[in-house]
């Protein structure tokens, strides 16, 4: 009697891993969902992060350089008679002292300017990477019979762009590939109408390899035409 139960809950505990595992395939095999990164990427992490260091540092030295030179001119004012008293060679060396830090203008005026459209620059970017602008995700939903196309955008109205598309709107899947030094590579959803709406991250180009696989998956699961390859 013991056995009989024992082969009864086994078998339970068997049947709900595999009506588990079927509504997972077929979750998988009617919705497909891709993210896109966006600004949260390494690069932008490392530029931000360099960017911001650099620009303090030059901002620092430009507002010292001011300093010294504001400190200078004042201990030199009050000192002129101590100077006019001491041997040739010594006032001579004082003078390549004081004259041997970076002056304020230009110098320091530059590293100012420079380093404060620096830290301006990288205060955006580290906005850009906070905000999460340009992520998002492409959703294809076949169970639904629908398309999703989630973007975060700057704050404001578009902060959040959500479009909706039906799957029969969908014409053909189109890869557009630019080769140079600033190549891109695509994939464009082709609608009615002669609409297309880019699906691929900007600032990031997938390889030649990743962007064909993704596409002929895309298109075989849509079961529309592929452009472009």
């Amino acid at each position: 009697m013991v056995h009989k139960n024992l082969k009864q809950k086994n078998y339970g505990e068997s049947l709900k891993k595999n009506i588990f595992l079927l509504k997972f395939m077929n979750q998988e095999n009617f919705i497909r969902r891709y993210f896109i990164v966006g600004e949260r990427r390494f690069s932008n992490y490392w530029w931000a992060t360099v960017i911001f260091i650099g620009s303090f540092g030059f901002l620092l030295t430009g507002i010292y350089s001011y300093i010294s030179t504001s400190l200078n001119s004042t201990v030199l004012s009050t000192n002129i008679e101590n100077q006019m008293q001491l041997p040739f060679f010594l006032s001579m060396l004082e003078n390549s002292n004081s004259t041997s830090a970076i002056n304020f203008f230009p110098q320091g005026l530059l590293m100012c300017f420079y380093g404060s459209l620096g830290f301006l620059l990288s205060i955006y970017w580290w906005c850009l990477i906070f905000w999460n602008v340009g992520g998002g995700f492409n959703e294809f939903n076949k169970k639904e019979n629908f398309i999703r196309i989630f973007r975060w955008g700057y704050p404001g109205k578009n902060r959040k762009i959500d479009l909706y598309y039906t799957l029969k709107d969908v014409e053909s899947i189109r890869v557009e590939i630019q080769q140079g030094l600033d190549s891109q590579r695509t994939i464009f959803l082709k609608l009615k109408g002669n609409r297309e709406i880019p699906i691929t991250g900007i600032g990031q180009p997938l390889t030649l390899q990743e962007i064909e696989k993704q596409a002929s998956e895309l298109a075989n699961f849509l079961q529309v035409s592929l452009e472009g390859l």
